[in-house]
């Protein structure tokens, strides 16, 4: 546990996968984090919530907060809270985000966002971070730039202060940069969990899987957890020169 009562708060939102891993090491650097992780009824919800307390105790955060929501299990719609529905296999890597899949949870990141800030209150923390991803993403409605614009706007309204920052470092870039971002971060990507089905080994067929790997196979290097089935995309993007860099324009 970090014990930097010198430096300023931030709540992390951290689910355990990729991109909240490599969030949660970006604000180690310069916060004391505060992580938050929800268990909503997803299929993998225990291998995420291992994943996230072990991210956790690498990176060195002050707290964490697991935290449960039933809501999702209960109304269903979505692959991932609903049994009778099934995860489908990725579809061609550049089909990926034209419509919004069956995996999207509605309305998720807003329960996500609303616990996150009523934490912040209290901690007197003036920054959330969240791992959400735009680019190279599957097209979720909630993780587009201006869905958390919306939200700052509530968070200026309807907080006591109304100063509270939500930061998404990065929403605008590539998969691939997101995974050199965390390698020259140390973010411990062995430990952590994306995909939507397997608990003990990843599916490797999933859509989160095929964005996953397609992102270590164009940064260069190979992903470090297992996989059923690992289909390895050609890396064919170019590479980012300087992915830090590149984050703080955002």
């Amino acid at each position: 546990m970090n014990n930097q009562s010198t430096r300023p708060r931030a709540v992390v939102s951290l689910s355990g996968g990729m991109d909240s891993s490599v969030c949660l090491a970006l604000a180690a650097r310069d916060y004391e984090v505060y992580a938050l992780h929800f268990s909503y009824g997803q299929r993998t919800e225990q291998r995420e919530l291992a994943s996230a307390r072990a991210v956790a105790e690498i990176v060195g955060v002050h707290q964490f907060l697991p935290l449960r929501i039933n809501l999702f299990r209960q109304i269903g719609g979505s692959a991932l809270t609903d049994p009778n529905i099934a995860v489908p296999d990725a579809p061609a890597v550049e089909q990926i985000g034209e419509e919004i899949p069956v995996t999207y949870v509605p309305f998720r990141n807003a329960h996500f966002l609303s616990a996150a800030v009523s934490w912040a209150e209290v901690l007197g923390a003036k920054k959330i971070f969240i791992g959400a991803v735009e680019q190279d993403s599957s097209g979720y409605p909630d993780c587009r730039p201006a869905y958390y614009e919306a939200f700052q706007q509530v968070i200026r309204t309807g907080t006591r202060e109304g100063d509270i920052e939500v930061l998404t470092p990065l929403i605008q870039m590539k998969k691939r940069e997101i995974v050199q971002l965390g390698l020259e971060l140390g973010a411990p990507f062995h430990v952590t969990w994306s995909c939507y089905s397997g608990e003990d080994r990843a599916c490797g067929v999933c859509e989160s899987c095929a964005l996953r790997l397609r992102a270590f196979a164009q940064a260069g290097t190979t992903d470090p957890i297992s996989y059923q089935a690992r289909k390895e995309p050609t890396a064919t993007e170019p590479a980012a020169s300087d992915p830090i860099g590149q984050h703080e324009k955002h």
